[in-house]
């Protein structure tokens, strides 16, 4: 009787040790046999490095819906359980998987804090190595069960903006990419088997690109020299940003209309005719639909065309248009867009510079045409100083002075240059090209490096910070690049692999990969255009941006590539290298106030974001993107933090697709997984309007940050007057990245205000 109670406790302790730690081999029959898969619309096959896989497919007559996954994992009933599917890198789609427990959907279909399992760009996220995607499963579904029901669905892929089902929700035309294995684990941080294959790739090895070169310079002139001959013979009546083309094409001396008159009628005429259609409409201030985002812009491009060629349509401001005097129609335009745009700011980073620059630029039109009516200029610069955070940001205004929706205090950037978007922001928070703009908005038209001066100063100070956010990779052809870390980023929704960039975002409509390096000629900027070069993918960018060439906007954004690339490369070596390079030495950068942080490791990367989408509350969520020579994981996973809490609480709606808004879901019979969660809102300071279910900068913001990952332990406190203490792991050895990769020897550290600890196990 005894011994049969021995091997009962044995059999137990064995079983449990298999709790949470699951594998499911997808394509092996017996392993998928075990797991009870049943499956609709799929199919196996040998993939990467000959390993089987499982492909999610569309339908014979395809709609919005895919295939489908169904299967039973094994979890421990008594911790945090993790999802992790493993994926090839050398594969694409653009297609959207959701997971679904217990036939809940777990996280959101478009920018929540509990993660999407995959949304595809066409783009192939690691050529020649495996990645892992990793998402925590709700505990409310695994408390109390060894084991639960999953799903892996597919749906098309979706454009962001749609405000229908129809436009908003593509059908599945073709496969998805295959899934390999899924683990479940108690580990954040899944670490495959040893034996395991990885992949053959290593980005330090990489070839250098080797097309194309510079014909594609050549290329782009005859583009643009085409489109600029086709608007000059157009009858029909130009849009702004067919005004602003040509306009901005007359300084620029290898175009086809080089200080040409032709063109200063052609401008004249286009701005001409929108004043007629302003008179017919007038909220075409807003609304116009020949420029980008017209709420945003207003009349932006006329008003550039007015200060570009002033010189050589001044004298004719008194020539009658439609009852009244050049001079008068064009300033009523600029009034209104004024008007508009002073009363109708954002203060998202990205919206807030453009918008605010269209007020300036409209205001030195309208000063050169009627000064008397203009604003002063020192109010319209104040506006660009608050957008880039040399003035506290204070909204739009109103009857009775600035609203002030976030207080008197709030800053666009953080200290270190980041945008505040509400936490690290990749793509979106890529705004150099917006700030080139507005430092170009400040300076005397036809001659350089004449823009505002401290304008100067923060561009090349967040271009500094951004620099911290590019690493070493393999573009699709597997060729050695630098792309922009996304993963991590509140507002990048599908954007891994990151684009190819250096240091500006090139591939933009209204940008240009070296107009940071051209407009200020600063070391730093150049050496990074020069590493661009070096390694061949200055020319790359500029193809592929050409693919877009039948939309104008992007046409504009190459107007002035040739003389940049020429000014760029007469530059001595700058000898600086951007900072993931294997070159460099290994450092930390943390950024407190955005709670993001990269790390370089010798040649491991590790960014994580530790405040995570908390737009309504705080969270406990991060995401992480963590790169080794041979793997990338992408993870989503629970923390824990310290703050100083409202009274007030915030219950997570039934929502499946806006993971931020309760509009557009139009997923019927779907429901989420994390419906009912209650979570604490934080302290709101006084003078902030706010109610639980708002977004706000501060509802979702810890104090201090607390993140074990692999061999990483993380304390950043984000707070600006408190101290507090993580304990040291006891291990053969621990080291203090933060420090100089000091040997730690205490049992605990503080972590002060607004600072970081990183330390790493060995």
């Amino acid at each position: 009787m005894k011994m049969k109670w021995i091997i009962l406790c044995l059999f137990c302790v064995c079983d449990l040790t298999l709790l949470g730690k699951d594998i499911l081999i997808l394509g092996n029959r017996l392993s998928e046999y075990k797991h009870s898969l049943q499956d609709s619309l799929t199919e196996t096959y040998v993939g990467g490095m000959g390993e089987t896989a499982r492909r999610l497919l569309p339908g014979e007559q395809p709609d919005w819906q895919g295939g489908l996954m169904r299967f039973n994992m094994k979890v421990d009933p008594n911790v945090q359980n993790y999802f992790t599917v493993r994926c090839w890198g050398s594969e694409s789609d653009e297609t959207m998987i959701m997971l679904f427990i217990e036939g809940k959907q777990i996280g959101y279909r478009h920018l929540g804090d509990y993660d999407l399992l995959h949304r595809g760009n066409g783009q192939k996220p690691c050529p020649g190595r495996f990645y892992y995607y990793t998402v925590p499963l709700p505990m409310k579904y695994t408390q109390s069960k060894r084991e639960v029901n999953l799903e892996i669905r597919a749906y098309g892929k979706t454009w962001d903006y749609g405000n229908t089902f129809e436009q908003y929700q593509k059908r599945m035309e073709k496969p998805s990419i295959g899934f390999y294995k899924i683990y479940i684990d108690t580990d954040p941080c899944f670490i495959p088997d040893k034996k395991e294959k990885q992949g053959e790739i290593k980005v330090s090895q990489a070839p250098i690109r080797e097309e194309p070169g510079i014909e594609v310079l050549t290329q782009l002139k005859e583009n643009l020299s085409s489109r600029i001959n086709q608007i000059m013979e157009k009858k029909a009546t130009l849009g702004q940003q067919e005004v602003w083309l040509l306009a901005d094409a007359y300084s620029v001396r290898w175009t086809p209309v080089y200080q040409s008159p032709k063109v200063v009628d052609k401008v004249v005429e286009g701005i001409d005719k929108h004043y007629e259609s302003f008179l017919k409409d007038p909220t075409i201030i807003y609304s116009d639909e020949s420029v980008y985002n017209g709420d945003w812009m207003t009349t932006c491009l006329l008003a550039r065309s007015i200060r570009a060629l002033w010189g050589e349509i001044k004298d004719q401001m008194e020539v009658p248009v439609d009852a009244v005097t050049r001079r008068e129609a064009w300033s009523r335009l600029m009034e209104a867009s004024l008007e508009y745009g002073t009363t109708h700011r954002r203060h998202y980073t990205n919206q807030s510079m453009i918008i605010d620059m269209a007020i300036y630029e409209c205001n030195t039109a309208l000063l050169l045409l009627n000064p008397q009516r203009a604003l002063p200029e020192y109010q319209t610069l104040r506006y660009l100083y608050e957008s880039l955070a040399l003035a506290p940001w204070l909204g739009k205004e109103t009857k009775n002075g600035p609203e002030k929706p976030l207080g008197d205090n709030y800053w666009q950037l953080t200290d270190k240059g980041l945008t505040k978007e509400l936490g690290y922001v990749g793509y979106y928070g890529e705004v150099v090209d917006w700030i080139n703009h507005i430092y170009r908005a400040t300076s005397i038209p036809g001659v350089p490096f004449s823009g505002d001066a401290k304008i100067k100063d923060q561009l090349l100070r967040i271009v500094n910070a951004r620099c911290n956010f590019r690493y070493p990779a393999v573009d699709n052809e597997g060729n050695r690049c630098f792309r922009a870390e996304a993963v991590v980023g509140w507002r990048d929704g599908n954007h891994y692999p990151g684009d190819v960039i250096y240091g500006d975002r090139g591939i933009a409509w209204d940008a240009s990969p070296l107009m940071t390096a051209a407009a200020t000629l600063d070391k730093k900027s150049v050496g990074i255009a020069q590493q661009m070069l070096k390694d061949n993918q200055f020319f790359a960018v500029v193809a592929e941006k050409m693919k877009d060439v039948g939309n104008i906007r992007a046409l504009q954004g190459c107007l002035h590539i040739p003389d940049e690339y020429e000014l760029v490369s007469r530059q001595p070596a700058a000898e600086f290298f951007l900072p993931m390079s294997q070159s460099e030495p290994d450092y930390v950068f943390a950024d407190e106030e955005d709670g993001v942080l990269a790390v370089k490791n010798g040649e491991e990367i590790l960014y994580a974001s530790l405040y995570w989408r908390a737009r309504n509350a705080v969270n406990n969520l991060a995401k992480v993107h963590y790169i080794t020579p041979v793997m990338d994981r992408l993870a989503n996973v629970c923390i824990e933090t310290k703050f100083e809490a409202s009274g007030m609480e915030y219950t997570r709606p039934d929502w499946v697709n806006l993971g931020f808004a309760g509009t557009r879901e139009w997923y019927r019979g779907i429901h989420s997984a994390h419906a009912g969660e209650v979570l604490q809102i934080a302290r709101i300071p006084e003078g902030v309007p706010f109610k639980p279910g708002d977004e706000n900068g501060y509802a979702g913001r810890a104090d201090f940050y607390f993140m074990k990952y692999g061999k990483y332990v993380i304390g950043m406190n984000s707070s600006m007057d408190k101290t507090f203490e993580i304990e040291v792991p006891i291990a053969k050895k621990v080291l203090d990245l933060t420090n100089n990769r000091c040997e730690v020897n205490q049992a605990s550290l503080q972590v002060k205000p607004r600072s970081t600890v990183v330390l790493f196990i060995l």
